[in-house]
């Protein structure tokens, strides 16, 4: 990453050398993402004087995520051990953008988009059981992927910086559809039927609607499985992207 923003930022010192031409490609990094722990990268292609394609790509290494407070709102449970809650994800965004100025990949824009994301989840659901009258809390794990298709819309504006900088500002944008995932649980030793018990119960209580959560508690003792299925929606916005026009 930091090879590309040294490059990135090297190019208006051999720009006048004219050794290279304005073409009909744009490639970007998002630096506001940064912040975020958020590596998003973007490839831009003029078709004609007011409409160019893009495909976007996003990763965001496994981790506590970076707003941790709102999971816990949506997910209304004081049985998930959130201070070892884990996300990742990876998200791809073709999208076309419509010119309203001048054109040639400058000025306001609307760009109709969809975005197919993946996230890798790890989610620690207490239980407790009780060995010779103690009583002890345990975490189960539950972990695996949750995948999201949607659709949406932003807008955004794009100026040109220097000879083959560009700027992309992502102004405000939202997208909504659906998702599903499965979360699977291993007991390293077999669960005794209290512990299935007690697994169950915290399991049938997770509140995330509009989520639907359905669960699993393996009568062997093995595991358990969880089931997401439910609409999905975010926000695209205040995003600042520095790019290369070649």
């Amino acid at each position: 990453m930091k090879r590309v923003l040294f490059l990135l930022l090297c190019f208006p010192l051999f720009a006048n050398a004219q050794l290279l031409g304005l073409g009909s490609n744009i490639v970007k990094v998002n630096l506001s993402s940064l912040a975020l722990k958020n590596y998003s990268f973007s490839f831009e292609r003029k078709i004609s004087k007011r409409l160019s394609l893009v495909l976007g790509y996003r990763t965001e290494p496994k981790g506590s995520p970076p707003f941790q407070s709102q999971f816990e709102n949506i997910i209304n449970s004081s049985d998930i051990n959130f201070s070892r809650f884990e996300i990742g994800n990876t998200a791809w965004t073709p999208e076309v953008r419509f010119y309203l100025g001048k054109g040639n990949m400058r000025g306001f824009y609307v760009a109709p988009y969809m975005r197919f994301a993946s996230f890798d989840v790890t989610s620690p659901v207490r239980y407790s059981t009780t060995v010779s009258g103690t009583l002890y809390t345990k975490d189960a794990d539950f972990s695996g992927k949750i995948t999201s298709t949607n659709g949406g819309l932003m807008i955004g504006t794009q100026h040109r910086l220097f000879k083959v900088l560009v700027i992309d500002i992502w102004i405000i944008g939202g997208h909504y559809g659906s998702s599903k995932g499965d979360l699977n649980f291993v007991a390293t030793t077999p669960l005794t039927p209290q512990e299935q018990s007690a697994l169950k119960q915290n399991l049938d209580k997770i509140d995330a609607k509009p989520f639907k959560f359905t669960n699993t508690v393996y009568a062997d003792g093995s595991g358990a499985k969880i089931t997401s299925d439910g609409p999905w929606a975010g926000i695209r916005g205040a995003g600042i992207n520095i790019g290369f026009h070649f």
